[in-house]
């Protein structure tokens, strides 16, 4: 082929070759193959040309991205939960109008005037897109904080009734749920009190315990708790309340354990707790004041302390040394995972990840599939008697006063 041939082919298929391909797509289909890229492209490509700039303001792109990002990423729900911005997420076009156009000051009449324009398309565009950047630096802000340990501490003056003693017994805060307005403490004083986070006053104190509240849970509807009642009607029977949130009426008393209930769960219409007793009661939960148990797990050899769950495992661990797991449809043992020298006090299970924490002061990670224990971290010099983690981190508290950032890097294939 002489090179003028290959000028006239050069020619024919240049033109064809730099089409714009999204140009000459459906609105439909060209919004679906935009929605892929992340922000840093699609900032870019609303630069390409005003028809990909309509694509992704029309087809609200950016409200997508950061709804994906909310749904996906604990991080990017909490910051977005904290700011309040959730309430211009998950909703119709037509209330994000009203919303977005109330934000920026229009009286009702121009609101409604506006509806259904391009002036609001165009609004919702920038708003959306404005907000993606501040929910980031906030993001960022958030992990430099922790990368150095920069934080504001505060205390709870916390005065259990007088014939109770005066000690301060557990602590539970969602920490993950930073649209909760409350902290939830339960004390030695056999009390649950309620406090609010903007001033950490007491709001209300929940009484019905007759012994100290030694776990509890709470979500949007309900609190949970578990204590050590020593008896109830001359049997030894121990009591897990459940609470209305909201208003602090006792709803329901499950009577099972007979002794100490050390630690609860519960989450989509199923609670674990575990006791003193050395047993495991699975609970379905039909409605707040509907909840029977449904399988009780007895293989610990101390008393369990600890239990997590989500829709495949449930996961105990106890003072005998070890971690049990259970699948949770059949409720059927499945294995043991062995390595701790003394008894294991806390732990958190993710994914196929088990973190836990022992009283012989250290923090081991696990794969729960096939059993193995893959690190052992050390660094507290007393009992860990919390963890949480996520993807990069392990926060760890002990009886030694410290509080642990440990960042992480794990690969379990």
């Amino acid at each position: 082929m002489c090179h003028d041939q290959h000028g006239q082919i050069d020619a024919f298929l240049k033109p064809i070759l730099q089409r714009d391909f999204i140009a000459f797509l459906p609105d439909r289909l060209a919004r679906y193959v935009l929605s892929f890229l992340d922000a840093r492209w699609l900032n870019s490509s609303e630069k390409v040309s005003r028809t990909w700039r309509r694509i992704i303001s029309h087809g609200k792109l950016w409200r997508r991205l950061i709804e994906r990002n909310v749904q996906t990423d604990p991080v990017w729900k909490g910051v977005v939960d904290k700011r309040g911005w959730r309430n211009f997420l998950f909703v119709s076009k037509e209330k994000a109008h009203t919303l977005i156009f109330q934000d920026l000051g229009y009286p009702p009449n121009l609101i409604e005037q506006l509806r259904n324009t391009v002036d609001s398309l165009e609004a919702q565009h920038h708003f959306y897109r404005n907000l993606y950047p501040k929910i980031n630096q906030d993001i960022e802000s958030l992990k430099s904080n922790w990368q150095n340990g920069r934080h504001v501490l505060s205390r709870i003056t916390c005065h259990s009734e007088p014939s109770r003693g005066a000690s301060f017994m557990t602590l539970h805060m969602l920490l993950y749920s930073y649209d909760d307005d409350k902290i939830i403490s339960g004390l030695r004083d056999h009390t649950i009190k309620i406090w609010q986070r903007k001033d950490l006053q007491c709001s209300k104190t929940l009484r019905g315990h007759t012994g100290s509240v030694l776990c509890l849970q709470y979500d949007d509807r309900v609190i949970i708790s578990g204590s050590s009642d020593t008896t109830v009607r001359h049997v030894n029977i121990v009591l897990t309340l459940v609470w209305d949130v909201h208003t602090g009426e006792l709803l329901h008393t499950l009577m099972h354990h007979v002794e100490a209930v050390l630690h609860l769960r519960f989450q989509n219409g199923m609670m674990v707790t575990c006791s003193k007793d050395r047993s495991i009661a699975v609970w379905g939960m039909i409605s707040p004041r509907e909840i029977n148990v449904r399988r009780v797990l007895v293989a610990h050899r101390a008393a369990v302390n600890v239990v997590d769950f989500d829709s495949k495992y449930i996961v105990s661990a106890s003072g005998d040394r070890t971690i049990k797991v259970w699948s949770t449809d059949t409720c059927e043992f499945v294995r043991t995972m062995i390595g701790h020298r003394r008894g294991i006090a806390c732990l958190q299970y993710h994914d196929r990840l088990v973190v836990s924490g022992s009283s012989n002061n250290t923090i081991t990670l696990w794969d729960i599939e096939i059993g193995a224990c893959l690190r052992v971290l050390e660094g507290h010099e007393q009992l860990v008697r919390c963890i949480r983690f996520d993807s990069k981190r392990i926060v760890s508290g002990a009886y030694d006063g410290y509080v642990l950032v440990i960042f992480v890097f794990w690969f379990v294939s």
